[in-house]
Protein backbone atom coordinates (compact mmCIF):
# COMPACT_ATOMS: atom_id res chain seq x y z
CA UNK A 1 0.00 0.00 0.00
CA UNK A 2 1.42 3.31 -0.86
CA UNK A 3 1.53 6.17 1.79
CA UNK A 4 -1.19 8.15 2.17
CA UNK A 5 -0.86 11.69 1.37
CA UNK A 6 -0.29 14.19 4.32
CA UNK A 7 0.49 17.71 3.83
CA UNK A 8 3.70 18.80 5.79
CA UNK A 9 2.93 22.36 4.57
CA UNK A 10 -0.55 22.09 6.98
CA UNK A 11 -0.51 24.17 10.31
CA UNK A 12 0.81 21.99 13.13
CA UNK A 13 -2.69 21.08 14.83
CA UNK A 14 -4.20 19.98 11.54
CA UNK A 15 -0.83 18.40 10.59
CA UNK A 16 -1.06 16.73 13.95
CA UNK A 17 -4.57 15.54 13.81
CA UNK A 18 -4.08 13.84 10.61
CA UNK A 19 -0.23 12.25 11.61
CA UNK A 20 -2.69 10.91 14.29
CA UNK A 21 -5.14 9.18 12.24
CA UNK A 22 -2.74 7.45 10.58
CA UNK A 23 -0.96 6.45 14.05
CA UNK A 24 -4.26 5.06 15.54
CA UNK A 25 -6.30 4.24 12.59
CA UNK A 26 -9.75 3.14 13.09
CA UNK A 27 -11.48 1.52 15.24
CA UNK A 28 -8.38 3.54 17.37
CA UNK A 29 -9.22 7.30 17.96
CA UNK A 30 -6.49 9.60 19.08
CA UNK A 31 -8.47 13.16 19.86
CA UNK A 32 -6.33 16.64 20.94
CA UNK A 33 -8.29 18.32 23.91
CA UNK A 34 -7.46 22.20 25.60
CA UNK A 35 -6.39 21.31 29.49
CA UNK A 36 -8.89 24.06 29.95
CA UNK A 37 -12.15 21.86 28.33
CA UNK A 38 -10.83 19.07 30.57
CA UNK A 39 -13.33 19.25 33.30
CA UNK A 40 -12.69 15.45 34.15
CA UNK A 41 -10.15 12.93 33.21
CA UNK A 42 -11.24 11.15 30.32
CA UNK A 43 -11.56 8.09 29.79
CA UNK A 44 -8.30 6.33 27.48
CA UNK A 45 -4.78 6.94 27.64
CA UNK A 46 -3.61 10.66 28.10
CA UNK A 47 -0.65 12.15 26.36
CA UNK A 48 0.49 15.49 27.03
CA UNK A 49 0.72 18.17 24.40
CA UNK A 50 3.90 20.79 24.91
CA UNK A 51 2.74 23.22 24.80
CA UNK A 52 -0.66 23.05 24.30
CA UNK A 53 -3.27 21.92 21.75
CA UNK A 54 -3.34 25.14 20.13
CA UNK A 55 0.51 25.34 18.89
CA UNK A 56 1.52 21.54 19.42
CA UNK A 57 5.10 20.91 19.81
CA UNK A 58 5.83 18.01 21.78
CA UNK A 59 3.41 14.93 22.51
CA UNK A 60 4.82 13.13 26.17
CA UNK A 61 3.52 10.50 27.93
CA UNK A 62 1.35 11.44 31.07
CA UNK A 63 3.70 8.90 33.03
CA UNK A 64 6.52 11.27 35.30
CA UNK A 65 9.35 9.81 34.16
CA UNK A 66 9.13 8.57 30.77
CA UNK A 67 7.51 12.53 30.26
CA UNK A 68 10.25 13.70 31.74
CA UNK A 69 12.93 11.58 29.96
CA UNK A 70 10.94 12.67 26.78
CA UNK A 71 11.41 16.22 27.17
CA UNK A 72 15.15 15.57 28.50
CA UNK A 73 16.43 14.11 24.68
CA UNK A 74 14.21 15.89 22.42
CA UNK A 75 15.92 19.11 24.22
CA UNK A 76 19.59 17.84 23.12
CA UNK A 77 21.46 19.02 22.08
CA UNK A 78 20.46 23.18 21.57
CA UNK A 79 21.48 26.72 22.94
CA UNK A 80 21.51 26.85 26.35
CA UNK A 81 18.44 28.98 26.53
CA UNK A 82 16.65 25.82 25.02
CA UNK A 83 18.39 23.28 26.94
CA UNK A 84 17.64 25.60 30.37
CA UNK A 85 14.13 25.31 29.43
CA UNK A 86 14.23 21.79 28.95
CA UNK A 87 15.55 20.96 32.28
CA UNK A 88 12.94 23.20 34.12
CA UNK A 89 10.37 21.80 32.10
CA UNK A 90 11.57 18.01 32.78
CA UNK A 91 12.21 18.62 36.70
CA UNK A 92 7.95 19.83 36.70
CA UNK A 93 6.67 16.84 34.53
CA UNK A 94 9.17 14.96 37.10
CA UNK A 95 7.99 15.87 40.38
CA UNK A 96 4.23 15.16 38.61
CA UNK A 97 2.90 18.64 37.48
CA UNK A 98 2.21 17.62 34.16
CA UNK A 99 -1.62 18.38 34.82
CA UNK A 100 -0.67 22.21 34.83
CA UNK A 101 1.19 22.44 31.47
CA UNK A 102 -0.18 21.89 28.12
CA UNK A 103 -3.17 20.38 26.15
CA UNK A 104 -4.44 16.78 26.22
CA UNK A 105 -4.12 13.91 23.64
CA UNK A 106 -6.68 11.10 24.72
CA UNK A 107 -6.32 7.66 22.74
CA UNK A 108 -8.45 5.38 22.81
CA UNK A 109 -7.51 1.93 21.77
CA UNK A 110 -10.60 -0.99 21.63
CA UNK A 111 -9.35 -4.54 22.63
CA UNK A 112 -6.86 -6.55 19.83
CA UNK A 113 -6.87 -3.07 17.82
CA UNK A 114 -3.33 -2.64 15.97
CA UNK A 115 -1.74 0.72 16.30
CA UNK A 116 1.67 2.47 16.17
CA UNK A 117 1.87 1.45 19.60
CA UNK A 118 1.22 -2.07 19.04
CA UNK A 119 4.22 -2.15 15.91
CA UNK A 120 6.69 -0.31 17.64
CA UNK A 121 6.38 -2.79 20.74
CA UNK A 122 6.70 -5.79 18.65
CA UNK A 123 9.49 -4.07 16.41
CA UNK A 124 11.32 -2.98 19.54
CA UNK A 125 10.48 -6.63 21.52
CA UNK A 126 9.38 -5.11 24.89
CA UNK A 127 6.95 -2.80 25.92
CA UNK A 128 7.08 1.03 25.26
CA UNK A 129 5.62 4.46 25.92
CA UNK A 130 5.94 7.27 23.10
CA UNK A 131 6.65 10.54 22.94
CA UNK A 132 6.42 12.55 19.51
CA UNK A 133 7.95 15.38 18.04
CA UNK A 134 6.28 18.02 15.49
CA UNK A 135 8.67 19.61 13.26
CA UNK A 136 7.87 22.67 11.24
CA UNK A 137 6.07 23.06 8.05
CA UNK A 138 8.55 21.84 5.75
CA UNK A 139 8.03 19.03 2.98
CA UNK A 140 9.92 16.29 4.33
CA UNK A 141 8.30 17.00 7.78
CA UNK A 142 7.65 13.71 9.07
CA UNK A 143 6.99 12.27 12.97
CA UNK A 144 9.90 11.54 15.01
CA UNK A 145 8.91 9.52 17.63
CA UNK A 146 11.07 8.19 20.80
CA UNK A 147 10.53 4.74 22.43
CA UNK A 148 10.93 4.67 25.82
CA UNK A 149 10.38 2.35 28.70
CA UNK A 150 7.64 3.56 31.75
CA UNK A 151 10.91 3.70 33.79
CA UNK A 152 11.88 6.68 31.72
CA UNK A 153 14.98 4.96 29.38
CA UNK A 154 15.47 5.59 25.68
CA UNK A 155 15.05 2.54 23.83
CA UNK A 156 14.87 4.05 20.48
CA UNK A 157 13.69 6.47 18.00
CA UNK A 158 11.44 5.92 14.94
CA UNK A 159 10.86 8.05 12.40
CA UNK A 160 7.56 7.77 10.17
CA UNK A 161 6.86 8.17 6.43
CA UNK A 162 3.51 9.71 5.75
CA UNK A 163 3.58 10.30 1.76
CA UNK A 164 5.61 9.97 -1.35
CA UNK A 165 8.36 12.11 -0.47
CA UNK A 166 8.90 11.12 3.32
CA UNK A 167 8.44 7.30 2.59
CA UNK A 168 11.18 7.84 0.35
CA UNK A 169 13.44 9.78 2.60
CA UNK A 170 12.93 6.25 5.08
CA UNK A 171 13.81 3.65 3.05
CA UNK A 172 16.56 6.22 2.09
CA UNK A 173 17.95 6.64 5.46
CA UNK A 174 17.73 2.81 6.11
CA UNK A 175 19.99 2.24 2.78
CA UNK A 176 22.38 4.77 3.69
CA UNK A 177 22.66 3.98 7.62
CA UNK A 178 23.16 -0.18 6.58
CA UNK A 179 25.55 0.77 4.16
CA UNK A 180 27.62 2.55 6.43
CA UNK A 181 27.23 0.45 9.39
CA UNK A 182 29.98 -1.89 7.14
CA UNK A 183 32.04 1.09 6.26
CA UNK A 184 34.26 0.80 9.35
CA UNK A 185 34.04 4.43 10.37
CA UNK A 186 36.30 5.34 13.03
CA UNK A 187 36.13 9.15 13.50
CA UNK A 188 31.86 9.60 13.62
CA UNK A 189 28.95 6.93 14.93
CA UNK A 190 25.89 6.63 13.02
CA UNK A 191 22.45 5.33 14.72
CA UNK A 192 22.15 1.36 14.25
CA UNK A 193 19.00 -0.10 12.37
CA UNK A 194 16.95 -1.84 14.79
CA UNK A 195 13.98 -2.68 12.70
CA UNK A 196 12.05 -1.69 9.65
CA UNK A 197 8.80 -2.31 8.50
CA UNK A 198 5.76 -1.12 6.27
CA UNK A 199 2.39 -0.84 7.96
CA UNK A 200 -1.17 1.27 7.17
CA UNK A 201 0.57 2.43 4.41
CA UNK A 202 3.08 4.36 6.27
CA UNK A 203 7.44 3.35 6.62
CA UNK A 204 8.84 3.05 9.88
CA UNK A 205 12.27 2.99 10.66
CA UNK A 206 13.79 2.00 14.26
CA UNK A 207 16.82 3.65 15.05
CA UNK A 208 18.96 3.04 18.52
CA UNK A 209 19.33 6.14 20.49
CA UNK A 210 22.54 7.83 20.22
CA UNK A 211 23.94 8.86 23.72
CA UNK A 212 23.31 12.26 23.35
CA UNK A 213 23.01 12.91 26.85
CA UNK A 214 26.87 12.58 27.48
CA UNK A 215 29.05 14.76 28.68
CA UNK A 216 30.13 17.50 26.01
CA UNK A 217 32.79 18.67 24.13
CA UNK A 218 34.01 21.25 21.99
CA UNK A 219 33.84 20.50 18.18
CA UNK A 220 37.30 21.54 16.74
CA UNK A 221 36.98 22.59 13.20
CA UNK A 222 40.04 20.19 12.31
CA UNK A 223 37.89 17.34 14.31
CA UNK A 224 35.07 17.84 12.09
CA UNK A 225 36.93 18.20 8.94
CA UNK A 226 38.82 14.63 9.60
CA UNK A 227 35.96 13.52 10.24
CA UNK A 228 33.98 14.55 7.21
CA UNK A 229 37.18 13.52 5.37
CA UNK A 230 36.82 10.17 6.40
CA UNK A 231 33.07 9.96 5.34
CA UNK A 232 33.42 11.25 2.21
CA UNK A 233 35.83 8.95 1.28
CA UNK A 234 34.07 5.58 3.24
CA UNK A 235 32.22 4.53 -0.49
CA UNK A 236 35.33 5.10 -2.04
CA UNK A 237 36.19 8.51 -4.61
CA UNK A 238 36.81 9.12 -8.03
CA UNK A 239 38.40 11.70 -9.83
CA UNK A 240 36.52 13.40 -12.97
CA UNK A 241 35.62 16.29 -14.72
CA UNK A 242 31.63 17.71 -13.78
CA UNK A 243 30.95 17.15 -17.39
CA UNK A 244 31.56 13.93 -17.47
CA UNK A 245 31.51 12.82 -13.71
CA UNK A 246 27.29 11.61 -14.28
CA UNK A 247 26.71 14.54 -11.36
CA UNK A 248 25.26 17.09 -13.92
CA UNK A 249 23.07 14.69 -15.92
CA UNK A 250 21.60 13.42 -12.17
CA UNK A 251 20.55 17.18 -11.75
CA UNK A 252 18.87 17.47 -14.19
CA UNK A 253 17.14 13.90 -14.05
CA UNK A 254 15.75 15.26 -10.98
CA UNK A 255 14.41 18.52 -12.12
CA UNK A 256 12.47 16.41 -15.00
CA UNK A 257 11.34 13.78 -12.82
CA UNK A 258 10.16 16.79 -10.16
CA UNK A 259 8.20 18.30 -12.91
CA UNK A 260 6.69 15.63 -13.86
CA UNK A 261 5.41 15.22 -10.06
CA UNK A 262 3.82 18.96 -10.06
CA UNK A 263 6.88 20.62 -8.78
CA UNK A 264 7.61 24.35 -10.09
CA UNK A 265 8.06 24.06 -13.89
CA UNK A 266 9.35 27.36 -14.40
CA UNK A 267 11.33 26.90 -11.64
CA UNK A 268 12.90 24.18 -12.59
CA UNK A 269 13.53 25.32 -16.31
CA UNK A 270 15.14 28.53 -15.07
CA UNK A 271 17.43 25.98 -12.84
CA UNK A 272 18.67 23.94 -15.93
CA UNK A 273 20.08 26.89 -17.73
CA UNK A 274 22.76 27.65 -14.93
CA UNK A 275 23.94 24.19 -14.04
CA UNK A 276 23.97 23.03 -17.61
CA UNK A 277 26.33 26.40 -17.89
CA UNK A 278 28.09 25.45 -14.67
CA UNK A 279 29.83 22.27 -16.32
CA UNK A 280 30.50 24.02 -19.53
CA UNK A 281 32.25 26.63 -17.54
CA UNK A 282 34.22 24.46 -15.38
CA UNK A 283 35.67 22.65 -18.78
CA UNK A 284 38.50 20.02 -17.92
CA UNK A 285 38.62 21.04 -14.32
CA UNK A 286 39.38 17.92 -12.22
CA UNK A 287 37.27 17.25 -8.91
CA UNK A 288 37.00 14.21 -6.62
CA UNK A 289 33.87 12.33 -5.96
CA UNK A 290 33.19 10.92 -2.87
CA UNK A 291 29.93 10.69 -0.90
CA UNK A 292 27.82 13.23 1.69
CA UNK A 293 25.50 12.68 4.35
CA UNK A 294 23.41 15.22 2.83
CA UNK A 295 21.93 17.25 5.77
CA UNK A 296 25.19 17.85 8.37
CA UNK A 297 24.06 20.99 10.39
CA UNK A 298 25.34 21.58 13.55
CA UNK A 299 22.04 20.90 15.38
CA UNK A 300 22.20 17.08 13.51
CA UNK A 301 25.58 16.36 15.56
CA UNK A 302 26.96 16.63 18.88
CA UNK A 303 30.90 15.52 19.61
CA UNK A 304 30.55 14.27 23.28
CA UNK A 305 32.52 11.40 25.24
CA UNK A 306 31.36 8.63 23.00
CA UNK A 307 32.70 10.32 19.89
CA UNK A 308 31.41 12.55 17.07
CA UNK A 309 27.54 11.49 17.14
CA UNK A 310 25.81 12.80 13.88
CA UNK A 311 22.25 11.20 13.09
CA UNK A 312 19.14 12.48 9.91
CA UNK A 313 21.29 10.39 6.86
CA UNK A 314 17.90 10.31 4.62
CA UNK A 315 19.57 12.60 2.34
CA UNK A 316 23.18 10.48 2.33
CA UNK A 317 24.18 10.32 -1.37
CA UNK A 318 27.28 9.30 -3.29
CA UNK A 319 29.15 10.46 -6.58
CA UNK A 320 29.05 14.18 -5.28
CA UNK A 321 32.48 16.43 -5.07
CA UNK A 322 34.57 15.92 -1.78
CA UNK A 323 33.47 19.09 0.16
CA UNK A 324 29.66 18.94 0.06
CA UNK A 325 28.87 18.37 4.13
CA UNK A 326 31.81 21.12 5.12
CA UNK A 327 29.91 24.33 2.61
CA UNK A 328 26.43 22.89 4.03
CA UNK A 329 27.42 22.84 7.58
CA UNK A 330 28.54 26.09 7.07
CA UNK A 331 25.90 27.57 4.79
CA UNK A 332 22.99 26.19 6.89
CA UNK A 333 24.76 27.63 10.36
CA UNK A 334 24.24 30.94 9.43
CA UNK A 335 20.92 31.28 7.19
CA UNK A 336 18.74 28.83 9.92
CA UNK A 337 20.75 29.27 13.00
CA UNK A 338 20.84 32.84 13.65
CA UNK A 339 18.88 34.41 10.51
CA UNK A 340 21.50 35.71 8.78
CA UNK A 341 21.09 37.30 5.07
CA UNK A 342 20.72 34.10 2.90
CA UNK A 343 21.59 35.39 -0.54
CA UNK A 344 24.88 37.44 1.12
CA UNK A 345 25.64 33.49 3.05
CA UNK A 346 25.71 31.91 0.01
CA UNK A 347 27.33 34.44 -2.09
CA UNK A 348 30.00 34.48 0.65
CA UNK A 349 30.00 30.52 0.54
CA UNK A 350 31.62 30.81 -2.74
CA UNK A 351 34.36 33.51 -1.78
CA UNK A 352 35.65 31.47 1.25
CA UNK A 353 35.43 27.53 -0.36
CA UNK A 354 38.92 27.72 -0.91
CA UNK A 355 39.15 28.14 3.06
CA UNK A 356 36.78 25.97 3.91
CA UNK A 357 37.67 23.17 1.81
CA UNK A 358 41.46 23.66 2.37
CA UNK A 359 41.11 20.42 4.83
CA UNK A 360 40.19 18.40 1.89
CA UNK A 361 43.00 19.36 -0.13
CA UNK A 362 40.94 20.41 -2.54
CA UNK A 363 42.30 23.70 -4.74
CA UNK A 364 40.79 26.85 -4.63
CA UNK A 365 39.61 26.88 -8.31
CA UNK A 366 38.24 24.14 -7.62
CA UNK A 367 36.45 24.78 -4.43
CA UNK A 368 35.11 27.55 -5.85
CA UNK A 369 33.57 25.04 -8.40
CA UNK A 370 32.67 22.49 -5.91
CA UNK A 371 30.86 25.50 -3.92
CA UNK A 372 28.58 26.16 -7.46
CA UNK A 373 27.85 22.34 -7.26
CA UNK A 374 27.01 22.71 -3.77
CA UNK A 375 24.42 25.38 -4.09
CA UNK A 376 22.99 23.48 -7.33
CA UNK A 377 22.67 20.54 -5.60
CA UNK A 378 20.29 22.67 -3.04
CA UNK A 379 18.81 24.52 -5.15
CA UNK A 380 17.50 21.36 -6.85
CA UNK A 381 16.81 19.45 -3.80
CA UNK A 382 14.34 22.14 -2.47
CA UNK A 383 12.88 22.89 -5.70
CA UNK A 384 12.11 18.63 -6.08
CA UNK A 385 11.08 18.39 -2.93
CA UNK A 386 8.43 22.11 -3.05
CA UNK A 387 10.07 23.12 -0.28
CA UNK A 388 8.37 26.84 -0.60
CA UNK A 389 4.52 24.87 -1.64
CA UNK A 390 5.25 23.02 2.41
CA UNK A 391 6.00 26.56 3.64
CA UNK A 392 9.48 26.16 4.23
CA UNK A 393 11.28 29.87 5.38
CA UNK A 394 14.24 29.08 2.22
CA UNK A 395 12.14 26.95 0.34
CA UNK A 396 12.37 28.95 -2.77
CA UNK A 397 15.61 29.05 -4.42
CA UNK A 398 15.73 32.24 -6.95
CA UNK A 399 15.61 34.92 -4.12
CA UNK A 400 19.17 33.62 -2.45
CA UNK A 401 20.49 30.52 -4.33
CA UNK A 402 20.47 30.82 -7.79
CA UNK A 403 21.97 34.68 -7.46
CA UNK A 404 25.19 33.28 -5.91
CA UNK A 405 25.55 30.38 -8.90
CA UNK A 406 25.18 32.72 -11.39
CA UNK A 407 27.67 35.47 -10.18
CA UNK A 408 30.01 32.75 -8.99
CA UNK A 409 29.94 31.00 -12.53
CA UNK A 410 30.71 34.61 -14.52
CA UNK A 411 33.87 34.66 -12.02
CA UNK A 412 35.18 31.06 -12.75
Amino acid sequence: MAAPAISAGAESDDYLTGVCRLLWPPPATAALVSRRSASSPPAGREFIVLPGAARPKLIVPSGRRAAAAAVRRYGEPGSAKTMLGTRVLSIMLAAGLGSALGGRMVVRVPGGAQTIGSVLAEMAGQPVEIGMHVGAARANRKPVLQLLTEAGDTIGFAKIGINRLTADLVRDEHAALTRLGKAGLSHLRAPAVLGRESWNGLEILLLDALPVWLKRMRLTDDRLAVALAELASSTGTFRSTLSESGYVERLLGLLDSADKHGADRQGAEALKAPIIRLAEVAGDSILTFGCWHGDLTPWNLAYTSAGLLVWDWERFAVGVPVGFDALHYWLQARVVRPRRDPAEAAALCVAIAPELLAAFDVPPAQARLTALAYLAELSVRYLADRQAEAGARLGAPDPWLMPAIEAGIGQL
